[in-house]
């Protein structure tokens, strides 16, 4: 029965994923041959340049999504996340180059971690110097950075052109039914308006919008197969000579130079294969690898193969779009083909978008990003998500190319350097991951990257010598982005590193007493701290000016993994600072990158109940000053309340314990049985006094919780050079007062939170 689910689920988010992963790819037979002999290729009576574009076609396809991406790429899934971003987490934890210096060896020991740990006795010692090597120098570890944030900055550069150049090409169709003087003035309005909606439907989330798009792909990957398959048996059947890699040969020899530009335009053909492995939280593996072996690849072929038998036997050229899609369509069919293309363009621009979405998330919660809002459309699938400021950023970006450029050409060589600098990033990396977390022999990840990245460096020089004509826009754009996101990163981990030269010692803490030298007021203060040892100088600098705090502290630390998912009894590690009278915890929360944070009820509740289960299972424990941290798996029941056990002896009639519970200020607050042994190995004494510590944790919480969140103004320090200046007074003070504010789990009451200012000179 589970099985049969499972394949349930396999084919219905295979469904899902033609509507979602393929559309892209699936409207990329709109623009490739028009886009091809656009380059002053004459289409001649020999056939040789279509029988050449054809042959590189297939290949392309054939070599780059089908044998790269479904058979190799797509393994490389971080816990079933993919996109460049997953493969540099995947580095990250292999080889410990992650930038943020907040990890714990505790970290180390989650079970997303564990399910990595690949032996293979026969290994050479390669991948364990390349680690060391990468550990050792932090010049490789920030180039390694800035290959996946080049990447990343290519899919948002991917995500604006791509669905220009779809709905610009469908609606291009209407050429072929009126006039180029009014073609001209509707055709840029009709595009925009398509986009406008497109993008205002993102809101719905990708499980409304891949069942709505689905059975638009179906049709369209239907439609473009049949008239191929027609067009093939009525004007050439031996069209499938041209598969034969000697016509690219023929091809190339033939046309030179015009050749060797043609395939910046060819390259369009394999546009949205990217998708499949940025999209990869939204679906599985096996549901993207199915849709595209059984119905995208095969139906992809007959179309491109059926518009070469129809162009093979039409040798007229009396205009431009002469070789384009639609001149291969049946007369009688070309409407209706027009508006089904014009859907499937719409769709085709889902897929990218959808990748902007994921891969952006990731960069957030890894510190590359500034904080967005980021909405999860679905309950059951984690990835799927929506961010709506890049929404409207995409958006605003998408309308002014397609009404800057108002040229298929254009947009073409645009999109075509994006998507090929992406998967040379892709093939990079890749090349990491095989041998340091896949454990590969050196000469397997040479193979990769010669045989993959030679196909690939041949399309992106085809692609880059058309700078002037619409290339330099991507490269434009994600000069842009990575200067916010590595700006971002640098002011993020400047910031860290001057909470961490700046952090109080213990001995300062113990020197205070009890008391901690204030007067401690009832209730529980919650402090909001990057750190996950020591004391934050934002506690000294509170209590200085106000010498008055709660009597149970709780040092907070919320901070995101280079792992997609943290299980829910992973996921706290509590520990107390000083001895255990001064009631001071510490307590790091830990997420994925793929990770939601709950509402602030369920976070509340948890955060309580693992400092309960820590003071419980911990009694026992020797009183140090500096106690270890401790993994606090919180098991919460319906239903329950903290039970503290009167100690043996005291006054309680019959043996009853005494009972306090904490009244929840919510009415659908969960609560939680915490059970200490009345008899314990250590004595009657020992568990008296995780009585009491759990008695005054319950009178606290019961008082209420204060949260007191630090605002951090970053300055340069005296005697910074000007772009250090300009870097961290400028641009990232801007992001920073720009952005959204801090990310903390849960909504902060208003009533009870306070923020302490701070300047950081770093």
């Amino acid at each position: 029965m589970d099985h049969k689910e499972s394949w349930n689920t396999v084919l219905v988010l295979a469904y899902q994923s033609l509507g979602v992963v393929y559309g892209d790819l699936s409207t990329s037979p709109l623009y490739v041959y028009k886009n091809a002999f656009a380059e002053g290729i004459h289409h001649s009576e020999t056939n040789e340049e279509i029988y050449g574009v054809l042959s590189f076609v297939f290949w392309t396809l054939t070599l780059i999504p089908l044998l790269k991406y479904v058979f190799i790429v797509l393994r490389a899934d971080d816990h079933g996340e993919g996109g460049t971003f997953a493969l540099y987490s995947l580095l990250c934890r292999h080889a410990r180059v992650n930038s943020l210096p907040n990890c714990q060896f505790e970290d180390e020991e989650l079970s997303e971690y564990g399910k990595d740990a690949v032996t293979n006795p026969y290994s050479t010692g390669f991948g364990s110097r390349l680690k060391s090597t990468l550990e050792k120098h932090g010049v490789l570890q920030k180039f390694l950075l800035v290959v996946a944030l080049i990447g990343t900055c290519m899919v948002i550069g991917d995500g604006v052109l791509t669905p220009a150049i779809s709905v610009f090409s469908a609606v291009s169709g209407l050429e072929l039914c009126m006039s180029k003087e009014h073609h001209k003035y509707v055709e840029v309005p009709i595009a925009c308006v398509i986009l406008i909606g497109l993008f205002s439907l993102q809101h719905f989330g990708t499980h409304r919008v891949g069942f709505l798009f689905a059975p638009i792909i179906k049709t369209w990957l239907f439609c473009i197969s049949s008239i191929g398959l027609y067009n093939i048996i009525y004007w050439n059947p031996h069209i499938y000579q041209a598969l034969s890699p000697y016509y690219m040969y023929k091809f190339l020899k033939k046309t030179r130079t015009g050749g060797w530009m043609s395939l910046g335009s060819i390259l369009l053909c394999i546009t949205g294969s990217e998708a499949m492995f940025a999209d990869l939280g939204h679906f599985s593996p096996l549901s993207i690898q199915a849709a595209f072996t059984v119905v995208v690849y095969p139906a992809l072929v007959l179309a491109y193969m059926g518009q070469a038998a129809y162009l093979s036997q039409h040798h007229f050229v009396s205009s431009d779009y002469k070789i384009g899609f639609y001149v291969s369509v049946p007369e009688k069919l070309r409407w209706p083909v027009l508006v089904i293309a014009i859907l499937a363009a719409v769709v085709g621009s889902q897929a990218v978008i959808t990748g902007t979405f994921s891969i952006i998330k990731q960069c957030h919660a890894l510190g590359c990003f500034p904080r967005v809002k980021i909405v999860h459309t679905s309950c059951k699938i984690h990835g799927q998500i929506y961010i709506p400021e890049i929404n409207w950023i995409l958006m605003l970006l998408c309308l002014s190319v397609t009404i800057g450029f108002r040229d298929t050409k254009h947009l073409g060589n645009a999109s075509g350097l994006a998507v090929i600098t992406v998967m040379l990033v892709t093939t990079c990396l890749m090349s990491l991951v095989i041998v340091l977390c896949w454990r590969r022999s050196i000469f397997v990840a040479i193979g990769f990257v010669f045989f993959f990245g030679s196909i690939e460096a041949l399309y992106f020089s085809a692609s880059l010598i058309k700078f002037l004509e619409g290339a330099w826009f991507p490269i434009a754009l994600s000069f842009i982005f990575f200067t916010i996101m590595y700006v971002w990163h640098y002011g993020t981990l400047k910031k860290y590193e001057f909470d961490i030269q700046n952090k109080i010692p213990i001995n300062w803490l113990l020197s205070l007493g009890s008391s901690l030298g204030i007067v401690r007021v009832s209730g529980i203060g919650l402090i909001q701290t990057e750190l996950v040892s020591g004391i934050p100088a934002l506690f000294s600098h509170f209590i200085t000016n106000l010498p008055a705090f709660h009597q149970v502290l709780v040092f907070l630390s919320v901070k995101s993994l280079p792992v997609p998912h943290v299980v829910s009894g992973e996921r706290f590690l509590v520990g107390r600072i000083g001895p255990k009278e001064f009631r001071v915890y510490r307590c790091v929360v830990r997420y994925g990158y793929r990770d939601f944070h709950k509402d602030d009820i369920e976070f509340e509740k948890d955060l309580v109940c693992s400092i309960a289960e820590f003071i419980r299972t911990n009694g026992l424990a020797k009183d140090d000053e500096d106690q270890k941290i401790t993994l606090v798996d919180v098991m919460c029941d319906d239903n329950c309340s903290f039970e503290v056990p009167a100690q043996s002896g005291t006054s309680s009639s019959g043996g009853i314990k005494e009972h306090k519970e904490m009244m929840p200020p919510s009415v659908m607050r969960k609560r939680v049985r915490f059970l200490v042994p009345e008899e314990s190995p250590g004595g009657n004494m020992m568990a008296e006094d995780a009585r009491m510590e759990l008695d005054d944790l319950i009178e606290a919480r019961e008082a209420g919780i204060a949260y007191i969140v630090g605002h951090a103004y970053v300055r340069a320090k005296h005697g910074s050079n000007l772009l250090k200046k300009l870097a961290v007074n400028v641009f990232f003070d801007f992001l920073s007062r720009n952005c959204r504010e801090a990310t903390f789990p849960l909504a902060l009451p208003h009533a009870t939170s306070l923020e302490v200012a701070m300047r950081y000179h770093v």
